[in-house]
């Protein structure tokens, strides 16, 4: 397993074998992981699990989201990616 120290949360970040085989297929580095904890909006979802995405406007999948349990440390699960429109939907007039 992969890991690194984030200043944002003060503790180690692990990335599962899932996560990293994730980040692979999704061409997604490990800079762009640290930057995304660092960076990304933290959506708790329960006591101890949750999300933190980020919008990378230079990549293709613009959107790319870290599913992690937050304990003792901070357990990357999985990576995913989504794509965002660039601009937004043109109006509809009645």
């Amino acid at each position: 397993m992969e890991s690194f120290q984030s200043a944002r949360f003060g503790k180690r970040v692990w990335l599962t074998n899932h996560a990293i085989e994730s980040m692979a297929k999704r061409d997604v580095t490990l800079h762009e992981i640290m930057r995304l904890i660092e960076e990304g909006e933290y959506r708790a979802k329960g006591e101890t699990h949750g999300w933190i995405f980020r919008h990378f406007p230079k990549r293709g999948d613009n959107l790319m989201c870290a599913a992690v349990v937050n304990k003792q440390t901070i357990i990357v699960n999985r990576i995913s990616n989504l794509i965002l429109a660039r601009y937004p939907p043109k109006p509809t007039y009645r």
